[in-house]
C-alpha cells in the first residue's frame, strides 16, 4: 500500500520551529522568512487535521500532539540526513574544500601541504583563505581551521593547538653593534607588528620593561607578511607559536629569550556532523593533527 505522508516540504520548518519554540529562530536557521515558516506549519496542520502549536501574542508552544509529532519528525530527519551523508561518502571524492585564515594558510598549512598530497594523491585541496565564518553547506566547504575561543554552534570543533606569543627574529640580529641577548636590548631594534590581538604593549608589560615605545616600528595587516619581514631581518616580531613554527624549525627564525605570553585564543578543526564519513575529510583532519603533533615534537 502507498505510504500516507504529510507535505514533506513542511517538515523541516515544523521541526525547526518545534525545536526553537520560535518561528523567527526557525526562519533564521533555514534562511527563509518568518511568513514562510508560519505558512509551512499551517499547511501541515491543515493536512493532518490537528493543531501542532498553541500560538500566543509573542510566543508559541507545542500541543501534546505537536510534542509527540516533533519527536518523531526530528528523529526521521536525522536518519535521512545520516543516510544522505553516507550516500555522499560512498561516491568517489577527489576535491576537498578547506577554509582557513590567510596567516595560517601562508605560514603553516601551505608549506606542509605537499606532504598531504604525497600521501593522498587522489585528493585535490581547494583552499579558501577569507578567514570569515562559513556556512558549510551553502559555501561548499568540507572542513575549516579556525582561530578563536571555540564553541562553534551547530558543528563539531576539535582543539588543534594552543598558542603563545614571544619575540622572534632572524639569527643575524644576534650579531652586529647591538646583539639581541636580553629583553632590554629590544630598545636598539625595530619592532614588527601584525593584526594580532596581543601586541607589544602587553608583552613589554609582562617582561617588566619600560622606556620602549610599544607602538614604534613597522606594521603589517597580514600576519604572513610580518613573519616574512622578521625572517628577512627587518626587526623583532612578537611571533605566534603556530605561525612561526616552520621558520623556527628551519632556523630562519629563533627566540632570543624564552619569555612567552599564553593566548586565550586557540586553533580548532571545524566540520559538520557526520563529515568524517567522507574519507577525504577524515584523511585531512587526521593529517592536520599528525602535523601539529610533529611540530610540538621538533621545537
Amino acid at each position: 500500500m502507498p505510504r500516507k505522508l504529510p507535505p514533506l516540504m513542511s517538515l523541516p520548518a515544523f521541526e525547526a520551529a518545534a525545536r526553537h519554540l520560535s518561528f523567527s529562530k526557525a526562519a533564521a536557521e533555514l534562511n527563509v522568512t518568518h511568513g514562510a515558516v508560519s505558512r509551512a506549519v499551517r499547511n501541515l496542520e491543515d493536512k493532518l487535521g490537528i493543531r501542532l502549536f498553541d500560538r500566543g501574542t509573542r510566543s508559541v508552544r507545542l500541543t501534546d500532539a505537536g510534542t509527540a509529532y516533533a519527536a518523531a519528525v526530528g528523529e526521521s530527519l536525522d536518519r535521512i540526513a545520516a543516510a544522505t551523508m553516507s550516500a555522499t561518502a560512498a561516491r568517489p571524492r577527489r576535491t576537498l574544500n578547506v577554509s582557513t585564515s590567510d596567516g595560517f594558510a601562508g605560514r603553516w598549512l601551505v608549506p606542509r601541504l605537499h606532504r598531504f598530497h604525497r600521501a593522498h594523491r587522489d585528493i585535490d585541496v581547494r583552499l579558501s583563505t577569507s578567514g570569515a565564518l562559513v556556512d558549510f553547506l551553502r559555501d561548499g566547504i568540507d572542513i575549516a581551521i579556525r582561530y578563536g575561543a571555540g564553541g562553534y554552534e551547530g558543528v563539531v570543533s576539535e582543539l588543534l593547538s594552543e598558542e603563545a606569543v614571544s619575540p622572534v627574529c632572524s639569527p643575524q640580529l644576534l650579531l652586529g653593534d647591538h646583539p639581541l641577548r636580553q629583553p632590554s636590548d629590544l630598545r636598539h631594534h625595530r619592532l614588527i607588528h601584525d593584526n594580532f590581538r596581543i601586541g607589544w604593549a602587553a608583552w613589554l608589560e609582562h617582561a617588566g620593561l619600560d622606556g620602549i615605545d610599544p607602538e614604534s616600528g613597522v606594521t603589517f595587516e597580514a600576519a604572513a607578511y610580518a613573519v616574512e619581514a622578521a625572517v628577512q631581518g627587518e626587526g623583532v616580531l612578537l611571533g605566534r607559536s603556530v605561525l612561526v613554527s616552520a621558520d623556527l624549525a628551519a632556523g630562519r627564525l629563533l627566540r632570543p629569550f624564552d619569555l612567552a605570553l599564553e593566548s586565550r585564543w586557540k586553533y580548532y578543526v571545524v566540520y559538520p556532523e557526520g563529515a568524517l564519513r567522507q574519507k577525504s575529510v577524515r584523511a585531512f583532519r587526521d593529517w592536520l593533527f599528525d602535523e601539529m603533533a610533529s611540530d610540538r615534537g621538533n621545537i
